[in-house]
This record gives C-alpha cells, sequence and structure tokens, in this order.
C-alpha cells in the first residue's frame, strides 16, 4: 500500500527478517525519546538494539504477530505490531496493537495514521472485530493518537 501524505508517499510493507535490525534501532531510539521522563533514565540507556532485533526476528520466524513498516524513499520511518489479544480475559475474536512507533523526526506527518489503517484492514480481514492496545498513562502524545483513531481509554 502507498500512502501519500502530502509531500512524500508513505509505503506500507510486511516487514522481512532483513528488516530486522532496521526496525530494532527504530525501536530503541523512539523509545529513547518518547519515554524521557516516563521511564528510568538507566533503563532507557540500557535498551539494547541486538536484543530487540532478535525480538522482532523470533515474532517474524514464529509468526506470532504481524509486523507492517512504513518506508519513505526506502528509509523505513515507522512500524506496527499487532496479532490476537493477549489480554487472558480477550475474547478469541479481539486483537491487540502491540506496537506502533514513528521516527520521532517523523512524527506528525501521518506516518501512524497510515501505519494504524493498514494495521486496521489486516486486523478486519483476519476476522477480528475489536482491537485494544496497552499504554503508559502518562504518554499523553500517544493517548491523543490513539484516541483521534478511534480508541477509548479504559484505565487499569
Amino acid at each position: 500500500m502507498c500512502i501519500n501524505n502530502k509531500t512524500t508517499p508513505i509505503k506500507i510493507q510486511s516487514a522481512t527478517i532483513n528488516d530486522c535490525f532496521e526496525v530494532a534501532i527504530l525501536h530503541v531510539k523512539t523509545w529513547q525519546h518518547a519515554y524521557r521522563g516516563m521511564l528510568p533514565e538507566c533503563y532507557l540507556n540500557s535498551l539494547s538494539v541486538s536484543d530487540r532485533e532478535i525480538m522482532w526476528r523470533r515474532m517474524i520466524k514464529q509468526q506470532s504477530a504481524q509486523l507492517l513498516v512504513a518506508r519513505i524513499a526506502e528509509q523505513i520511518t515507522g512500524f506496527v505490531a499487532f496479532g490476537a489479544s493477549r489480554d487472558k480475559d480477550a475474547s478469541i475474536d479481539r486483537s491487540e496493537i502491540w506496537a506502533i512507533y514513528v521516527a520521532p523526526e517523523s512524527w506528525s506527518m501521518g506516518i501512524g495514521h497510515s501505519l494504524w489503517v493498514s494495521a486496521q484492514q489486516e486486523i478486519i480481514a483476519k476476522g477480528y472485530t475489536s482491537a485494544s492496545l496497552w499504554l503508559l498513562a502518562d504518554n499523553e502524545k500517544a493517548l491523543r493518537f490513539y484516541e483521534r483513531v478511534g480508541f477509548t481509554p479504559a484505565y487499569s
């Protein structure tokens, strides 16, 4: 799927094993930027690209979730991971957004929305009737994003 964000086309596609290193770099970088002040600095500084790469490779090999990447000019600028809900009390028709991350320098360009729309299409195609996700209560930027795309907060 190719979506034009008014200036540059955003290409959304399924990730491959070859994308895992780039996804891992983006994952660590985004966590270190987005969660600064919400999570301990020593924890954020200890995040490992190699550990994240192993995690993403395992997920793709085991097909435990689906991973889509957003590319602008062949560079991965964001990703979304989703699959069946991991909540113990979830019905079998509920999916879960496991992660949506966009490179901080690309925030507010429509990439997250494009990733969500593509994930939503896949979720519906797989027969899920609802989606849930977890996020830090202090993550106001993410909360606003998810509310804009139709999620409703439920605190626990």
